[in-house]
């Protein structure tokens, strides 16, 4: 019976056909696309339905606030509401000293001129927090497309300086693996306080027109690694 022609070449290459495996990488440092902040409205009230109506009122002022700013706002998002009781012991027993609500959102902004003075108005209201920012990159950014082809660009250079080292040429792509492109500031964002974390928080006695934060964007690095195998000429063990 004839061999098959079809049949694959073996996993580890030949004397007539070596193979050469490389791992390319490619690290950029790019501008964030995108900075989000985290809004937290709080109320107190001795009773719920005044607890609650303060917080619907600091909540809707907090919204229209943020929507003033127009296309410089991507995303908004409110993640949680709760209004729990407070109590207290009284004799043998207890009762409810007080209400506390409290309503998280989330802003996304592309607009960074517009983020230093949305952050301190919103601090500048009452019984809100700001926090943040935090900065990233979008999932579709070209920057990760651009990380990738360096990757790639990186490997055949690697792979071409080992057959030349042999005396040998690169002959053919065998296979190319992603491993994947990583944007280390992409992601939920960290715990308040940590690097690059910024908190406000409101005070009833505030200045008439509150300053504009300076607010210096964190600039993104963007991995991508990718595995090769090459085909290359039977090498020059001469010399």
């Amino acid at each position: 019976m004839n061999a098959d022609a079809s049949a694959p070449a073996p996993p580890h290459g030949t004397p007539e056909t070596p193979r050469v495996a490389v791992r390319g990488e490619a690290r950029l440092e790019v501008d964030p696309e995108i900075a989000r902040i985290g809004i937290a409205v709080s109320a107190r009230g001795t009773d719920r339905r005044t607890a609650l109506d303060d917080l619907t009122r600091r909540n809707a002022d907090v919204l229209a606030l943020i929507k003033s700013y127009g296309d410089a706002v991507e995303k908004l998002e409110t993640g949680s509401f709760s209004i729990s009781p407070e109590l207290t012991r009284h004799g043998r027993g207890e009762r409810v000293r007080a209400y506390h609500g409290s309503v998280h959102i989330t802003a996304e902004l592309t607009d960074f001129t517009s983020l230093g003075e949305l952050t301190t108005r919103l601090a500048d209201l009452d019984l809100t927090r700001v926090s943040g920012p935090w900065w990233a990159l979008r999932p579709d950014s070209p920057a990760h497309g651009e990380a990738r082809r360096q990757a790639v660009r990186d490997a055949v250079q690697r792979a071409r300086e080992y057959a030349e080292a042999l005396g040998a040429r690169l002959a053919a792509l065998v296979e190319l693996a992603d491993l994947g492109a990583e944007n280390t500031g992409y992601g939920p964002p960290p715990a308040p306080g940590g690097p690059r974390s910024r908190a406000a928080y409101a005070n009833t006695e505030t200045a008439e027109t509150a300053p504009v934060l300076d607010l210096e964007p964190q600039r993104q690095t963007v991995y991508a690694h990718v595995n090769a195998r090459f085909t290359m000429t039977p090498p020059d063990l001469g010399g």
